[in-house]
């Protein structure tokens, strides 16, 4: 099962489908840049498995949850430029029920909002379509872009907690005070 049968989100510049195993190399490529690694993986420089890892993991996610990631690429163009979805939890490596958000874009394309709109759709998403209660969504404190994407989603502090011996900050909307912040003309469904 791929993106045929997962559902694709579109925005008024971006398509976004569920992660495909043809997306791994784009994806390892995007998450070891140093850039994104920094605050994404801890800067580590994660092997090729890892990338695989979690496409077979955001598939899985879509089959058993109705969610998992989705690749973002521009409306008209095939390429990859970042990624967005959402996650259970994990504690110890055990997964809660909590939800996660997740984003990442690549570098040449910061502060050009592709962030804050691939984020809103998909928090519309896990709102509307899975009628979730809450969303998280954290950031390590250094990552001030990160903070921005998640306040204009509306997301309120949560709390601060060390995950991975680092310290993160984590921020929560609940569907009741879910609102958009800025124009998102998404189209959410199974195409």
């Amino acid at each position: 099962m791929m993106a045929g049968v997962f559902p694709l989100i579109a925005t008024a510049r971006l398509m976004m489908r569920p992660f495909e195993t043809d997306d791994v190399d784009a994806l390892h490529l995007l998450w070891t840049d140093p850039g994104v690694r920094k605050f994404l993986w801890d800067d580590r420089v994660i092997p090729r498995e890892t990338a695989v890892d979690v496409v077979e993991s955001s598939v899985d996610g879509f089959v058993n949850h109705g969610f998992g990631f989705w690749a973002i690429r521009f409306e008209n163009d095939g390429k990859l430029i970042g990624f967005a979805g959402l996650r259970h939890f994990t504690e110890d490596g055990r997964a809660n029920e909590e939800v996660e958000l997740l984003y990442g874009v690549t570098p040449g394309l910061w502060g050009k909002g592709i962030a804050p709109e691939a984020a809103g759709a998909v928090v519309r998403y896990g709102f509307e379509e899975l009628r979730l209660e809450k969303i998280y969504a954290g950031a390590d404190p250094p990552n001030t872009a990160s903070f921005r994407v998640i306040e204009k989603l509306g997301m309120k502090f949560a709390i601060k907690t060390v995950v991975n011996g680092l310290e993160a900050v984590y921020y929560v909307l609940s569907r009741k005070d879910y609102k958009v912040h800025f124009d998102l003309d998404s189209k959410i469904g199974v195409k």
